[in-house]
């Protein structure tokens, strides 16, 4: 008697159903995920829209670390000791976001190996972009900085066709990321505008011709083979 085969397991499938442990909601622009100092429960995925992550020091000063879109992963701190939140996710625009309980999400990654590689892929790309963002800030010019934050939020260097940046980045907020000023980042924006490496009137369109900018003497990272010298 023949087996019978068992379906193929579809982790997009998987996410955009409510079910045991999991739901779908959807938020409008400017409402709040989860505050700082919740506690760590679940796990998001975006299925639709932006989020910003923001955390606030002991002394009030508010900073904005990271902007994810569709198809990211929010929040899978609480999977390791982290039993309240450290930071402030909030959207950027109206989304449809997954919430997993913390039991339903490690249930999945033991079960479903296409799930586990996926997830894994997630946090892999988050600490790639963490020691990029590292060495952004060590090695280049505040301008670079721009240039290349603004490659990222409009897509480039992932799957599907850039896309235009949603008018609600302040200039201000882009300065946090950068760790600059307002007005370093106006003067900046204008410069592109005029090179034409950006377009802006409501929101930002960025062009392929600002990778030039970004490519053009990138910070060479030297590495041993042998261990350095010395």
């Amino acid at each position: 008697m023949a087996l019978k085969r068992r379906p193929s397991f579809n982790p997009k499938s998987f996410l955009a159903k409510v079910g045991e442990g999991r739901s779908v909601g959807t938020y409008r622009s400017d409402q709040i995920v989860f505050s700082q100092g919740d506690p760590g429960d679940s796990v998001f995925y975006i299925q639709k829209g932006k989020v910003k992550i923001t955390v606030v020091s002991e002394q009030g000063k508010e900073a904005v670390v990271a902007i994810l879109g569709t198809n990211d992963f929010f929040g899978e701190g609480c999977l390791t000791s982290q039993a309240r939140r450290i930071s402030t996710v909030t959207t950027m625009t109206e989304s449809v976001i997954v919430r997993l309980e913390k039991a339903a999400i490690i249930r999945v990654i033991h079960r479903e190996p296409a799930f586990s590689e996926m997830f894994i892929a997630h946090l892999l790309g988050r600490t790639l972009r963490v020691e990029a963002d590292l060495v952004d800030q060590l090695f280049n010019s505040s301008e670079k900085r721009l240039a290349r934050l603004l490659l990222l939020l409009a897509n480039f260097g992932k799957e599907g066709k850039p896309e235009p940046i949603i008018a609600k980045i302040s200039q201000e907020t882009l300065a946090e990321m950068i760790g600059t000023t307002r007005s370093r980042v106006s003067f900046f924006m204008n410069k592109f505008r005029k090179l034409g490496f950006i377009h802006y009137n409501g929101s930002i369109e960025v062009h392929s011709s600002l990778l030039n900018l970004v490519l053009h003497e990138e910070p060479h990272i030297e590495t041993y083979t042998n261990g350095p010298a010395g």
